[in-house]
């Protein structure tokens, strides 16, 4: 009896053991996976389906064991929908925990200084994580710069962020503006900012630019800004050739060569510093530049100036073999 009653106790200890050691294995301990591997939880899925998803990857040995340890021993807090990296060995504990208070895989998408709102309207379209439709934003309305979004977010959400990000930036630099400024209102500032934007790609003329174009309408001079007179006619994809003699004399609200003042509406998506540019312009009586041939543009306060400053860039371009 003694010794049966013994052995009784061995087989239980052994028994818990390897229950133990399988709890273990199955819930605490390093997972199958061998890389890192990323599993997708749809809007509105459920452990048991995330589960089906994480054995698939092969983050998991066992839905059926997933589930039934993530039930005894996780919490119940409800697991997020989303892209998850699941990194190389993960167990069974670490996995839940991901999924339920990890940060799903963030995507980005960028939106470069001066793009127009019809090549924002293609860059989003063109993420095939996003879901939804949107209509083409207003010119103007978006802030450049890069934004996260996750798989399966709605396009018009992402786009509501970045429309949002404009508006705060505007508000701020608008509050921030000098009495030097020539705009009057905060769409004028976005206006003349996107033809800056357009003219200049470089940080340390934009405020020279402004300065230009400030002048010009103080003047009640024509801006003359070419990027104007594109804008109507490509709405604000490249034109691919040069402009014609006929576009420069049209009169659409937009070109600045046949009207004196801003055009009707922005041209682009300007940048935050291209706004500050325009609410606090360089000071200097010049009214005229050309490009240098050199990446840049060279400034003049006379047209007699401006003049031999085109006909250097000419010889410039001649010598170049580029004329």
């Amino acid at each position: 009896m003694i010794r049966r009653a013994l052995a009784i106790i061995v087989l239980v200890a052994l028994l818990g053991a390897g229950a133990a050691w399988w709890v273990s294995r199955e819930w605490w301990s390093q997972g199958p996976s061998t890389s890192e591997v990323t599993v997708t939880i749809e809007k509105g899925g459920t452990l048991a389906s995330a589960a089906r998803a994480l054995e698939k990857a092969g983050a998991i040995r066992s839905t059926t064991n997933f589930l039934r340890f993530a039930r005894r021993f996780g919490p119940d807090d409800p697991i997020r929908a989303g892209e998850f990296d699941i990194p190389a060995g993960a167990s069974g504990s670490q996995i839940l925990d991901l999924l339920q208070h990890g940060k799903p895989v963030q995507h980005l998408v960028t939106v470069p200084e001066g793009m127009p709102s019809i090549l924002v309207y293609d860059r989003l379209n063109a993420e095939p994580t996003l879901t939804g439709k949107i209509d083409i934003p207003a010119e103007g309305s978006i802030l450049p710069d890069s934004y996260s979004f996750e798989k399966g977010e709605p396009r018009q959400a992402v786009l509501a962020r970045m429309q949002a990000a404009m508006r705060t930036a505007l508000s701020e630099a608008w509050a921030a503006r000098k009495p030097t400024t020539v705009v009057k209102s905060p769409r004028d500032a976005v206006i003349l900012a996107s033809i800056v934007e357009k003219e200049t790609a470089l940080v340390s003329e934009r405020r020279m630019v402004a300065a230009v174009y400030s002048n010009r309408v103080r003047q009640g001079m024509k801006l003359q800004a070419d990027p104007t007179v594109i804008y109507p006619i490509t709405e604000g994809r490249p034109l691919g050739r040069r402009i014609r003699r006929s576009e420069l004399n049209a009169v659409n609200g937009y070109n600045t060569y046949a009207s004196p003042g801003l055009p009707k509406g922005p041209i682009a998506n300007p940048s935050r510093a291209a706004i500050e540019a325009v609410l606090d312009p360089a000071k200097s009586p010049a009214l005229y530049f050309v490009a240098s041939g050199k990446g840049g543009h060279v400034f003049a306060n006379t047209l007699a100036e401006h003049n031999a400053n085109v006909q250097r860039f000419y010889a410039l371009r001649r010598a170049r073999g580029e004329m």
